[in-house]
């Protein structure tokens, strides 16, 4: 109550957020893994329920408490957005939030980066099995840019034959 900051502690830990990057990128796979384990071993499924249970848990499933880190740095952003809507200009601790607002922001455009990059890597294997896995394309360096069904003209006859092209 005599010195209240919040962006110096912020700041100091702001860096760390980042490795919440590579928990969203494997958070699909996970929350498939866990569904999957459910509906397979009823002993799997008869354990996590007794935990569910607990009020430790707080009536919330295992995927509700799996999806937590997911939200958690756009919700510093967000408290962070508002702390300094509310906080009066010459305030000591003005420069470490904005400092920190910065910081957060970067580590929440890394983590949706890494979003953006997984769903391509998705959507490039779908293209790989759609097209019978014969061609090589999944490839680290290789990504899909767009999908769509085209027409190519006959130089000969200028007729018009209906195509699906995978850039």
């Amino acid at each position: 109550s005599i010195n209240p900051r919040l962006g110096d502690i912020l700041q100091k830990l702001a860096p760390f957020l980042k490795m919440y990057g590579e928990y969203v990128k494997n958070f699909d796979r996970a929350m498939d893994i866990v569904n999957t384990c459910m509906q397979r071993s009823s002993p799997f499924k008869d354990v996590v329920q007794n935990i569910q249970k607990q009020e430790v848990c707080g009536n919330l499933t295992l995927q509700h408490h799996m999806l937590e880190p997911v939200q958690r740095i756009p919700r510093y952003e967000l408290l962070l957005k508002d702390y300094l809507k509310k906080l009066p200009e010459e305030s000591p601790d003005r420069k470490d939030a904005e400092k920190s607002l910065e910081l957060i922001s970067t580590a929440a455009n890394h983590s949706n980066a890494a979003i953006r990059k997984m769903e391509k890597m998705h959507k490039l294997l779908e293209v790989y099995e759609r097209l019978g896995g014969e061609e090589d394309i999944v490839n680290p360096a290789n990504e899909l840019i767009k999908e769509g069904h085209i027409q190519k003209l006959s130089a000969k006859n200028g007729t018009a034959q209906d195509r699906y092209l995978f850039l």
